[in-house]
């Protein structure tokens, strides 16, 4: 845990803190901001869920556009920008008034954090190399769980007061944990000099760096980046899918959902590290996402069977689907980070992992739609459907990547060049 908050190395540390921040404003604004749209601003909520549709259009857009700026001017640069960029959107839903507003401050919103985490990505994956990347984004996300439930705990007190300026309050502070964040990364080419020339960025008079090939010319790179979209749906369970069908299709309580998010919190905090060694070789990683559909699959027929029973029942249920959910997301994880950093091109590293952030924002705004029209509306067959999906596409992921390993282990100078960059 020492190593996880206070890492020895500059620029994991800076990362550390800077998710930390974000991490606690994040938890804030997620249990406050649906009340906050429609109490405080006054807007009904299928005016709020199109408006976040839109604002999730200009995350996809932003996500491949972050890693490009991170290649053209320095992810570091594009990090501190775009967090400074997103605390003064968050700021500004104070004075939104209406659907306008709203979808202009949601679009902002989103769109900034989403360069945010391109340009992250691409910093872990140029300052760090092989182990390294997918250890440090393991420990980075241990820090994003444990701070994101710490602020929804904060939250609470606006949610015990329940008033207009409560909420409003609450989005100063979230606004204000936001600007936080961009203070560790100040200044971090000066604290790190080694950091401009890992960066790539063109000095004055020097010849213009070598451009790497396109990641949407990369038909491998983006089979794999879609598939693993397909199985970061599983997000959608946890926070729209595992808690409708609580509340309105068993006899458990309600308490459940607290009671899964913490046991789902608790675990990603204290095997996520662990199940991140090894995903660094492209065998290994598509492997532990094969096994993340798997038990993704299994963790679905679990949820829908405690429908049909007993309270009693369902909560023991509910609590053996969760642990299964939560190791199917941790290795989900841990095999998605080592094969969006092995198989990208370390020339354009920043676009790659664009792609790779692409899809995790479109799995952001299509899984409550797919979530819900499948397991919350067709019940068993629903969720049959869904863990299927799942499970197929964890053996594709798995079968793409066995293949690039092969051809990265052939005899081409070129694969052999690549291989031995990452």
């Amino acid at each position: 845990m020492t190593r996880t908050l206070l890492p020895a190395d500059p620029v994991e540390r800076a990362l550390t803190f800077t998710t930390l921040a974000g991490s606690l404003a994040n938890g804030v604004f997620y249990s406050v901001s649906a009340l906050y749209f429609t109490r405080v601003i006054g807007l009904p909520a299928t005016d709020v869920g199109l408006g976040l549709t839109v604002a999730g259009v200009a995350g996809v857009v932003a996500s491949y556009l972050g890693g490009r700026l991170s290649d053209l001017v320095g992810a570091d640069r594009v990090l501190r920008w775009a967090s400074v960029a997103q605390a003064l959107a968050l700021l500004a839903y104070v004075v939104a008034d209406g659907w306008t507003s709203f979808v202009v401050t949601a679009c902002a919103a989103v769109g900034f954090r989403s360069l945010q985490g391109s340009a992250k990505s691409a910093l872990l994956a140029r300052w760090f190399t092989g182990p390294d990347r997918v250890a440090v984004r393991a420990r980075l996300r241990v820090v994003t769980n444990v701070f994101m439930g710490l602020g929804t705990l904060a939250a609470g007190i606006a949610l015990l007061l329940d008033t207009r300026t409560a909420y409003q309050a609450a989005i100063v502070v979230v606004g204000v944990l936001a600007l936080a964040s961009v203070l560790p990364v100040l200044g971090l080419r000066e604290r790190v000099p080694e950091l401009a020339e890992v960066m790539g960025v063109r000095l004055p008079g020097a010849t213009a760096p070598a451009r790497g090939r396109s990641p949407f010319r990369d038909p491998t790179y983006v089979a794999v980046a879609s598939l693993n979209a397909v199985i970061a749906m599983q997000f959608g369970l946890q926070s729209v899918g595992v808690p409708l069908w609580i509340a309105g299709h068993t006899e458990a309580p309600t308490v459940m959902i607290s009671v899964l998010l913490i046991v789902n919190t608790v675990l990603v905090a204290l095997l996520q590290v662990r199940a991140a060694r090894g995903t660094e070789d492209v065998r290994v990683g598509g492997r532990t996402v094969r096994r993340a559909g798997g038990v993704l699959a299994a963790a679905c027929l679990l949820y829908a069977a405690a429908g049909s029973l007993g309270s009693v029942a369902a909560v023991l249920v509910l609590l053996v689907a969760e642990v299964i959910a939560t190791f199917g997301e941790i290795w989900a994880e841990a095999g998605a980070w080592g094969l969006a950093f092995e198989l990208a091109d370390p020339a354009s590293v920043g676009a790659y992992q664009g792609v790779s952030q692409m899809g995790y924002s479109l799995a952001g705004m299509l899984s409550p739609l797919v979530v819900t029209a499948t397991a919350i509306d067709h019940g068993l067959l629903g969720w049959a459907v869904l863990g299927a999906v799942f499970a197929v596409a964890g053996c594709l992921v798995a079968e793409v990547s066995r293949r690039a390993a092969t051809r990265r282990a052939g005899p081409a100078p070129e694969a052999v060049a690549v291989g031995s960059r990452s």
